[in-house]
């Protein structure tokens, strides 16, 4: 079995309208936080800044003390299975403008409970959910 290691963020934003997340729409139709491979000498942390920049054009984030999590789950790729781990983050930003790369289709600002609602996978939804366990969405 192949090993694989990712890196991503819950990214939000705050305004007079309250907190925003944002999600990404990828092109087999899931909807997901920003996240990707781990580049040989990264931290976990300079991947997840560089996936925000590559991936939206962001770049003003900070990340916010008291959340790391991780999610695992196997896919099919050539043939092989593969074990992916990936480890996010609570992070946040003042930007909303977001320039997508070609590896998705759309983007959305969307409050809490829209997106848990627009999240496809449970394991997102569950990171989601435990901002909100820790006290982390106010």
């Amino acid at each position: 079995m192949l090993e694989e290691r990712s890196a991503g963020a819950i990214l939000y934003h705050e305004s007079d309208l309250g907190r925003t997340y944002l999600l990404l729409n990828y092109p087999s139709g899931h909807w997901d936080f920003v996240k990707g491979n781990i580049e040989k000498g990264e931290t976990l942390k300079q991947t997840v800044l560089r996936e925000i920049r590559e991936e939206t054009g962001i770049l003003d984030v900070s990340f916010i003390d008291g959340f790391q999590d991780k999610i695992e789950y196997h896919y099919q790729h050539d043939g092989n299975t593969v074990h992916k781990e990936v480890v996010f983050f609570l992070a946040k930003t003042s930007t909303t403008n977001v320039t997508l790369s070609h590896e998705h289709q759309d983007y959305a600002w969307l409050k809490f409970d829209d997106a848990l609602q627009r999240l496809t996978y449970k394991n997102a939804q569950r990171l989601l959910k435990r901002v909100r366990e820790l006290g982390l969405d106010s």
